[in-house]
């Protein structure tokens, strides 16, 4: 299979010495923070998802690609998949959370963007991401401008369609966003060369929110005390979901909660009673971006939920199933993917609503406020955020970082002083 997999990634294009750095890295990285837990839930398929990441899925792709199918790329949430599925597209996530591509990456871009869009740029720029390569179509969206900036210089590497997300919940907004839908549906049609329909859409719209019930169930058992699962665990389960089949990711995702709802039944936990328990708000997390969980559980406490787009906000809400015509169903699409409480809309108030609710559900005792460097637009939500956790009760730790380890030990010393705190 290697030497099958070293054929498919050259066919690709990918620069083979670099790749083999890459993954070279990532194993004993995968192994350190996470096949060294103890009393871990079944967790082997997305252990086997991560040790073939760049292998069978992107095989899954090409032999798709063979019959006919277009791979869809992604970078936001924003991104509504349904329709994407219903023609017979496959989408997958592009977003990189690794430090390895970002150099590759401030070859052009400027230093002071975020690491998530450098990551990312870096990965098509060097050839080391075969899901960039195997893809057909990026889809964008103007959910901050870093990101939009860096749609326009991807564009000279590889076609882009952007999707322009207001900034505001108005009526106006949200007819902007509804002709914005309307588009991206007429673009799909003409990408996969298949008309969307009622009927597949319905099954496509069905499919999803399936997938977003099944991570509703695994966050459900992460409000139990003690909690059942890891938050590194739990989050790799909602990174791989971006990029698996819609169905087999349903069908691993609740198989998995099946255990963890019987540990919790029996009181298993990954963590004692008395372990502080954690919400992460704030910057979205790529693979392999397990810093933040791994510092905060080796100190000793528990991450129970991440209020973030690779969090709650991928699947708190459902797209309504009752629409008959295409009319309805891509209306209520849109009016779903609005909901989603980004940081580029202004007002945000439903945003520090969330975070103050979801402390409550997951008897949180600290929130921890993730922002990536040079994230404007979450930097400047955390002073909103921190007045209001402050009226709430709820003690708050605003952690900014990058995805290298330079500031590892300057963390663990922060966030070891803030359990503290919340011990007394």
């Amino acid at each position: 299979m290697a030497v099958d997999n070293r054929q498919m990634w050259k066919e690709l294009g990918i620069d083979l010495e670099q790749h083999d750095i890459l993954m070279g890295a990532l194993g004993p990285i995968f192994q350190e923070i996470y096949l060294t837990q103890k009393n871990r839930p079944n967790m082997g398929f997305f252990d086997f998802v991560v040790g073939d990441i760049h292998g069978i899925r992107v095989r899954e792709l090409r032999e798709a690609a063979a019959k006919g199918a277009k791979t869809v790329a992604t970078y936001c949430v924003f991104v509504p998949e349904e329709i994407v599925w219903a023609t017979e597209g496959i989408p997958v996530g592009l977003c990189a959370g690794t430090q390895f591509s970002v150099p590759t990456a401030e070859q052009i871009l400027p230093r002071n963007t975020c690491a998530l869009i450098k990551s990312s740029f870096g990965f098509k720029l060097g050839r080391t991401c075969p899901y960039v390569q195997a893809s057909h179509l990026i889809v964008g969206e103007t959910t901050c401008d870093g990101k939009k900036k860096m749609f326009e210089l991807l564009n000279e590497y590889q076609p882009v369609y952007v999707m322009e997300v207001p900034n505001k919940k108005t009526p106006a907004s949200r007819r902007l966003w509804h002709e914005e839908v309307l588009a991206f549906k007429d673009k799909i049609e003409e990408l996969t060369g298949n008309k969307l329909t009622a009927e597949n859409l319905a099954v496509a719209i069905k499919k999803v929110n399936d997938r977003r019930r099944a991570l509703q169930r695994l966050f459900n058992t992460r409000k139990a005390n003690p909690v059942p699962i890891s938050g590194k665990d739990a989050l790799l389960v909602t990174q791989i979901s971006f990029y698996d089949d819609v169905t087999r990711s349903t069908q691993q995702i609740n198989a998995l909660c099946d255990e963890l709802e019987a540990r919790v039944a029996k009181g298993i936990g990954v963590a004692p009673k008395t372990a502080p328990r954690i919400l992460i708000s704030g910057s979205p997390m790529a693979i392999p971006n397990w810093k933040l969980h791994h510092i905060i559980e080796s100190a000793g406490a528990v991450v129970v939920c991440e209020e973030s787009c690779i969090g709650t906000r991928t699947f708190s809400d459902l797209v309504d199933e009752g629409g008959k015509t295409l009319d309805t169903q891509l209306k209520n699409i849109a009016d779903r993917y609005m909901n989603i409480h980004c940081a580029c809309f202004t007002p945000n108030d439903e945003r520090q609503d969330d975070v103050v609710r979801l402390a409550k559900e997951y008897k949180a005792d600290g929130v921890i406020h993730y922002n990536l460097q040079f994230c404007h637009t979450y930097a400047n939500e955390a002073v909103k955020m921190e007045k209001t956790l402050e009226k709430a009760g709820m003690p708050l730790l605003r952690i900014e970082t990058d995805y290298s380890d330079e500031d590892a030990g300057q963390l663990r010393t922060r966030i070891d002083a803030f359990l503290e705190m919340l011990k007394k």
